[in-house]
């Protein structure tokens, strides 16, 4: 038995014409990091605030340790939830702001300062116990109410995009924090974000949301190499993958533009005789500019001309027109190309996706 069970979850506000979380499933484990990613509007918060107690759930089960929790307040729930926007009160200082929630629950005082000086010291904020939130930068802000939270002691950990607020550089060391914080706690956690970068660096498993449906549940890793569709596919990854109509004939596939590539019959035979309505795909760091792939793949190196680079510093990103498409290659810093420079590149046969045009699912 998992520790957390949804069964057939569905949420449906009333007016709506359709649901904003349909047939949702899903088994974690104790101690999992899990997070829910997808675009704005796709349920992943409603379904968070439906674990929480939050949002009603309209049908299907959820339990928690064993037990049904669809009708338990969420008091009861045995979580702890860290906003988007940090909900700190503003005239206590940052050790009342973690103790509040204590009180309320008449846990003795002594334990409370036990708790509290725990968390500040675990959280780096001892010098900074006896400020109010407004002189506190954004990421001690969210230190105070991760602090908050974890003096609750309570097995799962809810949070609702926490980082969204912070500049670049500030979410990845709080990633890390975070991240490490979990690891110590022991705690059952489920993290929704938007940034699917977060979700690649943090979690031991990521659940892909759109429009309130569950496209695939799998390790970072499982998603980036074995996406079920074109939407996986493209969400996953940054510079996200490069997609192309193509036709195939025999060995030989070819693009909108007339280009054409030689691929080798194994993978070939993947697409069980398919040749129209099909979709390519491929990711920017598997088109090789390298003089040992060109070589290798020499009956199908392809041309082009460079539109626009990033230098990124330990890579560069060359966009480019192929395919009839705008397309990006992601090469080595020693890769240098100019604007305007003509580029040969070849496609890492082992490396390419097919989708069918009609259902977007991968074919292999």
């Amino acid at each position: 038995m998992s520790f957390i069970e949804m069964k057939n979850i569905c949420k449906k506000y009333v007016g709506a014409d359709k649901n904003s979380v349909t047939d949702f499933n899903l088994n974690i484990e104790e101690k999992e990091f899990i997070a829910f990613v997808g675009p704005s509007g796709c349920g992943k918060s409603t379904t968070l605030r439906m674990i929480a107690g939050f949002e009603e759930i309209t049908s299907g089960e959820l339990k928690i340790g064993g037990k049904v929790m669809n009708e338990t307040a969420p008091r009861d729930r045995g979580i702890a939830m860290v906003f988007q926007n940090y909900a700190l009160y503003p005239h206590m200082t940052v050790e009342k702001n973690i103790s509040y929630g204590l009180k309320n629950m008449k846990v003795p005082a002594d334990e409370i300062k036990k708790k509290v000086d725990w968390a500040v010291k675990i959280l780096g904020l001892e010098e900074y116990r006896k400020r109010k939130p407004k002189n506190l930068s954004g990421g001690q802000r969210q230190r105070v109410a991760l602090g908050r939270a974890i003096v609750k002691n309570q097995k799962v950990f809810l949070m609702d995009e926490p980082l969204s607020n912070l500049d670049a550089k500030l979410r990845v060391s709080m990633r890390s924090e975070i991240s490490k914080l979990h690891r110590e706690l022991g705690s059952t956690t489920i993290y929704v974000t938007h940034d699917q970068v977060e979700a690649m660096t943090m979690a031991d498993r990521i659940v892909i949301m759109k429009d309130g449906i569950v496209q695939q549940v799998g390790k970072p890793m499982e998603l980036y190499e074995h996406p079920v569709n074109k939407f996986v596919a493209g969400f996953i990854g940054s510079p996200q993958m490069n997609f192309y109509d193509v036709t195939v004939d025999g060995n030989t596939v070819q693009f909108a533009d007339g280009s054409k590539i030689i691929l080798p019959e194994n993978i070939i035979a993947k697409l069980g005789g398919k040749k129209d309505g099909l979709i390519l795909g491929i990711r920017g760091e598997d088109i090789k500019l390298d003089a040992q792939n060109i070589d290798l793949y020499k009956d199908s190196v392809q041309h082009a001309v460079v539109e626009n680079t990033e230098v990124m510093g330990n890579e560069n990103n060359l966009y480019f027109n192929f395919g009839g498409v705008s397309t990006v290659a992601r090469v080595s810093k020693y890769e240098i190309s100019q604007i305007g420079d003509r580029i040969d590149f070849v496609f890492s046969p082992a490396r390419i996706h097919f989708f069918d045009k009609a259902t977007e699912k991968s074919l292999f």
